[in-house]
């Protein structure tokens, strides 16, 4: 299994947009692509700005392709996330899940 991390960064004012793309959006676009099993989405109020984590869980790297493409360490980041984000990261990070706890902290998206 592969964790795949991105960051951005909104403002306050444009956080709850940036929240609404994804978990009603992307997330639910995510969940048709073969190989993936689930998400996570971060918030932290830092210095006047909101930094925003997305942790996406995947069986492989062929599966994160099918997502991303023939790059998959450059993120993929829509317009509309873009309109909304003061900044973000170009790429991301692959990281390979090698424990995970037994009990569920939630439904993942």
């Amino acid at each position: 299994m592969i964790l795949r991390m991105w960051k951005a960064r909104a403002t306050t004012g444009n956080a709850p947009a940036y929240v609404e793309h994804a978990t009603r959006r992307v997330f639910p676009d995510l969940r048709a692509i073969d190989g993936h099993r689930g998400a996570y989405l971060l918030r932290l109020v830092k210095d006047g700005m909101v930094e925003v984590v997305v942790l996406t869980i995947w069986e492989s790297m062929d599966a994160i392709r099918r997502f991303a493409g023939p790059e998959p360490e450059r993120a993929v980041v829509e317009p509309e996330a873009r309109d909304v984000l003061a900044s973000f990261d170009e790429f991301v990070e692959h990281f390979e899940i090698v424990s995970a706890p037994d009990v569920s902290v939630g439904p993942l998206q």
